[in-house]
């Protein structure tokens, strides 16, 4: 029985389409997905995390004419440095995807013919406005026509007029199954992507044109070798295909129903109406919850390639380090809006939170206890109203925590999290514990043990998002390498414990000297 087991938990991102290299877009839907696998690890979770490469089409053929290259060759170039994109950024996926792949072929076909047996693909011929950049097919009224005298579709992207014989899927069919499962669950977020969607549906929908003839670098439709499958049908069965279907026998194909898509808002009609449509054709169960981010814009410009504006990952994962920038991105833009991002904004944040109000807490701290305590964890006394009311902060985060990031809403997690971090400064400047020394040394003991169990707590819940910095801080705090999961929080950090030497995890972001 397909997920079986309440405790398993199956995330993906959308697959990337390899024509180009990574870019900043890519990398922050990765770091999201990544944090949200992350977070179910340390809560207990049987986690499977699915990425990779969305490699058929005829933008890739496009592509490699103009490179020059077998289209095969492009795929596996371009799919290896996203590949390297997410080693760099410490991406924790289970499989990496390409639909490349035997298996997916095998995948998508069964899918196929699973809905052609329940009656819904037939042959007929399409003539309509086609994007080539957004695989998608637009009707009249979805496009305009600009000053350029070039027609264009709702994103934004030269449209053509394509005639040819093709295959469709019974879309309109669905229509009343859609709007009941958008009404009875929350399978769509945010709320104004749910709103969209629904409204889209509720406008009535056409059939869908699933093949292709005019080229042949795809998914051959079963018994019919002159068409490929439409982009969609083989890009989104990747979802299935990576735990295991066709082979339902497979072991990984527990993790079926999906828990979660993380996709962006471009192409939620695709996740949000016609995967579940075709999930329902095949008698597959449908995935439980779609969640769509908004876009990075550089400076508040959308990026582009023509207007050059497009940034490399790679790049800032070395200037500002790879935690700073996952940190950056999770905690600035509200997950499921639009962010912007800019050089002065990343170096504000990873300053301002990272070095001084985090890494400059756990410094002092555990820099005052490896000199007066030579390093061993205090003893605390009796704990007082304010030690008490700093502690209880603490301990509300993890329920905080798993209450945002169950909807997604990673950001609101780190808010919680930042405020015990702000809470925690404002405790420890005010106990003072370097005065404590001469006047209460028993005091300056408990506070500077309130201060190392707040600090724990923080690096524990802080893992998802900050995997290396946060052990490296763990490390400091002498905590075991089984202890740094939820289930080790309520047990309270153990006095007595040997502290090896502090050393900071966090360094200020310092401006290259301008070149002379």
């Amino acid at each position: 029985m397909a997920n079986a087991s309440n405790n398993t938990f199956y995330i993906t991102t959308a697959i990337a389409y390899p024509n180009g290299v990574p870019h900043v877009g890519h990398a922050y839907e990765a770091i999201a997905t990544d944090a949200l696998a992350r977070f179910a690890r340390l809560d207990g979770k049987d986690v499977f995390f699915l990425t990779g490469t969305d490699e058929h089409g005829q933008k890739m053929v496009q592509t490699a004419a103009r490179e020059n290259l077998p289209v095969a060759e492009l795929a596996t170039r371009n799919a290896a440095r996203f590949k390297e994109m997410d080693g760099v950024l410490n991406i924790s996926y289970d499989r990496f995807i390409r639909t490349s792949e035997e298996q997916h072929h095998r995948s998508s076909q069964e899918l196929w013919k699973r809905m052609a047996a329940n009656g819904d693909i037939y042959l007929d011929s399409y003539a309509g406005w086609y994007s080539v950049r957004d695989e998608a097919y637009y009707a009249e009224d979805e496009t305009t026509v600009g000053e350029d005298k070039v027609r264009r579709g709702p994103q934004g992207t030269p449209v053509e007029w394509v005639e040819e014989s093709s295959y469709f899927f019974r879309l309109s069919k669905y229509q009343d199954k859609l709007l009941a499962l958008y009404e009875a669950t929350d399978f769509i977020g945010p709320e104004s992507r749910k709103n969209e969607v629904t409204s889209f549906v509720k406008g009535g929908l056409k059939d869908l044109s699933v093949s292709r003839t005019t080229f042949d670098w795809g998914i051959k439709v079963p018994g019919d070798d002159k068409h490929v499958m439409y982009v969609w049908v083989d890009a989104l069965t990747n979802y299935i295909t990576g735990v295991g279907f066709p082979d339902e026998g497979d072991a990984n194909w527990k993790y079926w129903p999906a828990d979660v898509h993380i996709i962006g808002k471009d192409i939620i009609r695709f996740h949000a109406v016609y995967w579940p449509a075709f999930l329902m054709s095949a008698g597959i169960p449908v995935q439980k919850r779609v969640y769509a981010h908004g876009f990075l814009f550089n400076r508040g410009e959308k990026m582009s390639k023509s207007v050059g504006n497009v940034v490399d990952p790679f790049n800032l994962a070395e200037q500002y380090g790879v935690d700073q920038l996952r940190y950056f991105l999770l905690r600035e833009v509200s997950f499921g809006q639009d962010g912007s991002y800019s050089h002065e904004a990343i170096v504000n944040r990873s300053n301002a939170d990272l070095a001084n109000d985090l890494g400059n807490l756990a410094q002092r701290s555990l820099s005052m206890i490896g000199k007066q305590y030579g390093g061993v964890l205090p003893e605390p006394g009796a704990f007082s109203e304010n030690d008490k009311a700093i502690l209880a902060q603490a301990d509300a985060m993890l329920e905080q925590a798993r209450t945002a990031m169950a909807t997604q809403q990673i950001h609101q997690a780190l808010n919680a999290i930042w405020a015990v971090v702000a809470e925690a400064n404002r405790y420890f400047a005010g106990e003072a514990p370097w005065a404590l020394a001469k006047t209460d040394p028993a005091k300056q003991a408990t506070v500077l043990y309130t201060t190392a169990e707040v600090v724990r707590q923080v690096a524990i819940l802080a893992q998802p998002v900050m995997p290396a910095s946060c052990a490296k801080l763990l490390d400091v705090l002498g905590i075991a390498a089984d202890a740094r999961d939820f289930a080790a929080i309520p047990t309270r950090i153990k006095p007595g414990t040997q502290l090896p030497t502090p050393t900071g995890v966090f360094p200020r972001y310092v401006e290259p000297a301008a070149a002379s």
